[in-house]
């Protein structure tokens, strides 16, 4: 029987959750690894981690771009780990060289609309770049940002007044995963004509 990845074969999560502030990606992103029985990493908590700081100190304390390069650093870093879930701040995805490392992960987009965001992460002051109008600040950027986030994804789930469960349990549908726990396939399986598709 052979490991889940192979010698010499390169590691990489099983998937990788981005989407805008608000979509749900650090509890999506953990409920989904503990479905799929991997572990969940989520970068802004790595980072700040490292750091001693919160994003947000980040941010005002050493700008934006400071904190983008050690974004960076972490999400290429997080890419080359295995049988993980990996959760990306918001803004990770814009950057040029991510979207490169992204090309050929399962990069799945929670969508969500301006209701549900507000509702989720009430635009709290912890948020850099939502301080000053967030409601027209969160829209905006959302335009700028759907187009990237829906040509890297290879799952879109929209999450609009959904249960974490429900958005879960379709993201592991697509992945084409056995949830965690669940019955073991039998030895030669009946053809499924879901898994063909």
């Amino acid at each position: 029987m052979t490991s889940s990845h192979d010698e010499g074969a390169t590691a990489r999560p099983v998937a990788v959750v981005i989407g805008p502030p608000g979509a749900g990606k650090s509890t999506i992103g953990r409920r989904l690894a503990a479905a799929l029985g991997v572990r969940w990493h989520d970068t802004d908590s790595a980072i700040e981690e490292a750091q001693g700081a919160s994003i947000s100190d980040l941010f005002v304390d050493h700008g934006e771009d400071h904190f983008r390069a050690l974004e960076r650093a972490e999400v290429a870093r997080a890419l080359r780990e295995g049988d993980v879930v990996v959760s990306l701040g918001g803004g990770a995805p814009m950057d040029a060289q991510t979207q490169e490392l992204l090309v050929g992960h399962t990069v799945v987009f929670l969508d969500v609309g301006i209701a549900d965001a507000s509702r989720r992460i009430g635009f709290e002051g912890n948020r850099p770049l939502l301080m000053v109008n967030p409601r027209a600040t969160w829209t905006k950027m959302m335009n700028e940002r759907r187009a990237t986030y829906e040509r890297l994804s290879t799952v879109r789930v929209d999450t609009a007044g959904r249960k974490p469960a429900e958005i879960v349990a379709e993201v592991v549908a697509a992945l084409g995963h056995t949830p965690a726990g669940a019955a073991p396939a039998p030895a030669t399986p009946p053809t499924d004509p879901e898994e063909q598709s």
